[in-house]
Order: structure tokens, then sequence, then C-alpha cells
């Protein structure tokens, strides 16, 4: 009895400690953001005053990172004083500085030029919680491009006021989507159990590349039909939607028929594995190669949700995509 007491009284204490932890770390971000904001913010007042213009090749930045190591060791190399003054720059009002996002995260939104997009990664990492890794892979991945493309001017205008919000089946699909995390070579053929394997192996990087809200529930599932055996690729769920997504690699180019396949495959799901709190499920093929007309015209008027998207094993040219987004604003 008196052990069981004692256990509670360490797991009592640990838990106020990593409130505690959390508390101060979360104190020393809030206080650092402000302090880097400050030293941005007197560097731009400087200049507005006609002291020095503190352009990239200024020698007052040079100078300012000299006569602050002196003083204080780290933290000031020039890159770091350029970085605090474009942070006041894109940021003038302090009151618009979330405090949940590290100085580390501010440094990589501030390399994104384009407001929208910033502001979509802004809100996305808080939203998602996403580490910097993973801002870095969705930023370099292109993320705001790819997922804009799918929609019509003020959706993407939301896009980077709220990010993204899962309401409805299409904003789950991206096209393309990016697999440069599994390391294959873009000119070598793969079987489509190869690419399988391999997104196994890198599991969750493929989530978060598939969004918000995936969990995985198998692979190669099997399904029995009249002693016959079918297998589904990928099976996953998503808890925003309530509802399954079967996911179909294809390493060609789309065919119509895999559209009968994949309608197979939602129907089985829809009447053998809901269940009463679930919508009906979701297909999404991942080909190699597809063409939209096709693609449009063979998906058209059917009652199952079902998307064809492509996959890239390498990352997709910056200006192309944001030429396409362009044309959208």
């Amino acid at each position: 009895m008196i052990y069981t007491k004692y256990n509670y009284l360490i797991n009592n204490i640990s838990q106020i400690l990593e409130e505690g932890r959390k508390k101060a770390i979360q104190s020393v971000n809030s206080i650092l953001i402000e302090t880097y904001w400050n030293i941005g913010k007197h560097i731009v007042e400087y200049e507005q005053k006609g002291n020095e213009k503190a352009d990239y090749g200024s020698n007052l930045l040079d100078k300012l990172s000299k006569d602050l190591k002196l003083k204080y060791k780290k933290g000031f190399s020039r890159r770091n004083i350029l970085d605090m003054r474009r942070f006041y720059n894109i940021y003038p009002n302090r009151q618009t500085v979330p405090a949940k996002l590290s100085w580390s995260h501010y440094v990589e939104l501030l390399s994104v030029e384009d407001n929208l997009a910033r502001s979509f990664y802004e809100k996305q990492s808080i939203n998602e919680k996403w580490s910097i890794r993973e801002l870095k892979r969705q930023k370099n991945s292109l993320l705001f491009e790819r997922i804009a493309l799918n929609k019509d001017e003020q959706e993407v205008l939301n896009l980077s006021e709220k990010g993204q919000v899962i309401e409805k089946a299409e904003d789950l699909v991206k096209d393309p989507y990016i697999l440069e995390f599994l390391k294959l070579h873009k000119n070598s053929k793969y079987t489509e159990k190869q690419i399988e394997q391999k997104i196994i192996n890198n599991l969750q990087m493929f989530l978060l590349e598939l969004g918000k809200g995936f969990t995985f529930v198998a692979r190669q599932k099997r399904i029995v039909i009249n002693n016959d055996n079918f297998y589904i690729d990928l099976l996953f769920y998503n808890i925003y939607l309530n509802c399954y997504i079967i996911i179909e690699l294809k390493t060609g180019k789309f065919k119509h028929e895999d559209i009968g396949q994949m309608n197979f495959y939602l129907n089985y799901v829809k009447k053998e594995l809901n269940q009463e709190r679930d919508n009906a499920p979701i297909g999404i093929l991942l080909c190699k190669e597809k063409y939209n007309v096709q693609a449009e015209f063979t998906t058209s008027g059917m009652s199952n949700k079902m998307f064809v998207s492509k996959y890239q094993l390498y990352l997709p040219t910056k200006e192309e995509l944001e030429k396409e987004v362009n044309k959208i604003l």
C-alpha cells in the first residue's frame, strides 16, 4: 500500500516537472522571439533615420556582427543579424507573431518569399505541430503550390489565412504527390511491390506527405470473394472525414480499367469494413503518368469518391508550380 502511494507521489512530481519544463521552454522561446524582433526593429529604425541602408552587402551588418560577437560571443553571426532584420520587416506588428513557433521555425519561414505561401506554412506548422524537419520537407516539396493547384482563387486565399482545412474529400488530395524521401532513381524502373515496400519502410514520411489525420490500417489488405483473393495495396483511415482511404499504386500511366478495380474495392470496404459512424470510403489512384482529361471523363458520374493523382520520385520545379498558382490568382 505504501509502495503504491509512493509511486503515486513520484508520478505526480514527474507530471509537475514535465509541465514546468514545457512552460519554461515556452517562456524562453517567447522571450527569445520578442528579443530578436526588437533587435530587428532597432536595426530598421536606425536605417530609416538615414544612418545607413543595411542591404545585404552593407558594412553595417558586418560591423554589428563583429561587435556583438566580441561582447556576447555566440548568436550574432552576420546571417543571424540579417534574419532578425528580415523578421521585423516581414512581421512589423509584434502582435501578429505567434509564440507557438520557435525561432528556428521563423528562420525557415523567412526564406519563403511569397506572402501567401509563408502564411500557409506558418498556420500549418502551428496546426500540425510540425518539427523543423517537417516544415523544411513540406516547404521544399512545395506543399502550398501543390494543394493550391486544385483550388480556385478564394480557396487559395483561405488556404493562406487558415492553413489546410479538411472538410470534404477534395481537401485531402494532392496532385502530384512527391515521394522523394523514398530515394528512388527517377529514371529507373520499379515494380509496384518495390515502391509499396519503400513506402512501408518510410511510413512516417509518407503519412506526412498524405497530410492531416491519416492513420495506417493495412498493407495488401486481402479480400476473398467466391474463393478468389484480391488485395488492396494500402489502406488508411482519416480521422477528420471519418472514412477509409484506399490507395492503389500504378507504376505506369493511368488506364480507365483501373477505375473498375478501385470501384470494386470501395464497394467492398463500404459494405464489409464500414461501421455505423464511418462515412463512404475514398479511393486515390497513384500513377506515374496520367492525362487529366481522360481521368476526368473516367471518374465523372461515379457514385464512389475516387481521384487520380500522379506521383513523382523527385522534387518538382518551383518555377513551374508557382506559374500555375499565379494563373489561379
